[in-house]
């Protein structure tokens, strides 16, 4: 179960850097700006919230990917607390997400999906 928990872990962590590279470094775009729902004309106002949105999920991949590397290096207790801390931020934003807004419900199912395999393994791993 240490192994699944690990790959949705990691696709996790994958797909919170891509959100990073889209908020904090490419949300000026109207290809990248348009996915958020955020009209060119608000980008001024919108930006400095998403810049702060991607360092959020940047770090918290960051945190998953250390969960990963110490629950594959002998820390499994460790380590799979910090991925269930990890994905489970990231889960619960997806919950958030889809609960004020039922048309980001696509979205919700992108983002949280690989969090939430990833923390049921990990549940499953520490109680076996």
């Amino acid at each position: 179960m240490v192994i699944l928990a690990s790959v949705f872990a990691v696709l996790a962590a994958l797909l919170h850097v891509l959100f990073f590279v889209y908020e904090s470094v490419m949300f000026e775009r109207p290809e990248v700006h348009a996915r958020f729902r955020t009209r060119t004309e608000d980008v001024p106002a919108v930006q400095p919230w998403a810049y702060n949105q991607g360092f959020y999920n940047l770090f918290l991949a960051i945190g998953a990917l250390v969960g990963v590397a110490l629950a594959l290096a002998e820390e499994e207790t460790v380590g799979l607390a910090l991925v269930l801390l990890a994905c489970g931020s990231m889960l619960a934003a997806a919950v958030v997400l889809v609960a004020t807004n039922r048309a980001m419900a696509r979205a919700a199912a992108t983002q949280g999906t690989f969090p939430l395999l990833a923390v049921v393994f990990s549940v499953v791993a520490l109680l076996a």
